[in-house]
């Protein structure tokens, strides 16, 4: 007798969640009978798009005569590699809110989904870094931007030349502030909208995080949002899908930013930011001046420099902008 046979159906979907990754899952599902019933129980899943992605663009650029030849030698996987063309990197803008609900259609008890997305999506110049972090419902919750153009280690005898930036600084840094935060912005929203078909085909589903390979941005749904927004597309219908697909990305409400900004930033592990900057956007329907030292920090807690750069920047004074829906 196989003693793996011998585990409970359950202790075997429990190992299953703690394998996660959606490719793996796929192949231990060709393994028995009893792995392909069992695979489509697991709750917690971890689906990188950027595998299934690569195979489907080296499916179309592959010749007739290589298809050809891959199929004849198809039992022996191994070799596969050495004809195969090598793999491009695909951006995941390029993908359709289908390609993850097809992926995950054999999954019926979907609790928690955690989707990596290949590359970044939000273009800063050379020496610059952004990190966001924004919730969904039907539509935009919270967005939480942090940003710098530069970091460096500035010894205390040059701090004093560090105080201030002129006129003409600060009206080109607020504009590219504004630029780094509507990025952002348009970054989420593609987001949410490639999980839409996942998220309304799962009706268990009490958590969806979606971030790129850098996790340079996050999104994250939790039970009521996923709750709210599945109540939207039943209610709106064909309206709510050709409200969803302008742009490709849902569409970003009219909203209030709260911007910190500080020329120079110095955080005690002794590391300099330039234009640091910290913007907190809310729906301006729902905009209220309390909130925002728990909601940055929460966002970026265990982050180290980003994390130390929120609380200092908090202590600044803020300035509120607001931008039409887009």
């Amino acid at each position: 007798m196989d003693v793996f046979d011998g585990l409970p159906d359950a202790i075997v979907v429990d190992i299953l969640n703690k394998v996660g990754d959606v490719k793996t899952l796929h192949r231990c599902s060709t393994l028995s009978k009893r792995f392909s019933s069992l695979v489509p129980r697991s709750e917690s899943l971890f689906l990188r798009l950027d595998q299934f992605a690569t195979t489907d663009t080296e499916s179309r650029s592959d010749s007739p005569v290589s298809k050809i030849f891959q199929s004849l030698v198809k039992p022996f996987q191994g070799l596969l590699s050495l004809f195969s063309k090598p793999a491009k990197p695909t951006r995941y803008t390029n993908l359709s809110p289908t390609i993850p609900s097809k992926i995950l259609s054999p999954f019926d008890r979907i609790m928690n989904l955690e989707v990596e997305l290949p590359g970044v999506d939000v273009s800063v110049e050379k020496g610059a870094a952004i990190k966001w972090k924004a919730e969904f419902g039907k539509t935009l919750k919270t967005c939480v931007v942090v940003a710098f153009r530069s970091a460096s280690t500035v010894s205390s005898s040059s701090s004093s030349t560090l105080d201030g930036e002129s006129d003409a600084e600060f009206v080109t840094g607020l504009k590219t502030r504004v630029v780094w935060t509507i990025s952002a912005l348009i970054a989420a929203s593609s987001r949410h909208f490639l999980m839409s078909e996942v998220v309304k085909e799962h009706k268990e589903m009490k958590s969806l995080v979606v971030h790129d390979v850098g996790r340079e941005g996050t999104v994250v749904m939790g039970s009521e949002g996923l709750r709210e927004f599945r109540k939207m597309e039943e209610a709106r219908g064909g309206e709510a899908e050709e409200r969803v697909m302008k742009n490709g990305r849902s569409v970003v409400p009219k909203v209030r930013m709260s911007m910190r900004h500080a020329p120079f930033l110095k955080l005690k592990s002794g590391i300099t930011l330039e234009s640091a900057t910290l913007v907190i956007v809310r729906p301006s329907e729902e905009y209220s001046h309390g909130g925002d030292d728990e909601l940055a920090t929460e966002a970026f807690a265990g982050n180290c420099m980003y994390g130390e750069a929120v609380v200092a920047l908090l202590k600044l004074k803020k300035n509120t902008l607001e931008i039409n829906s887009f």
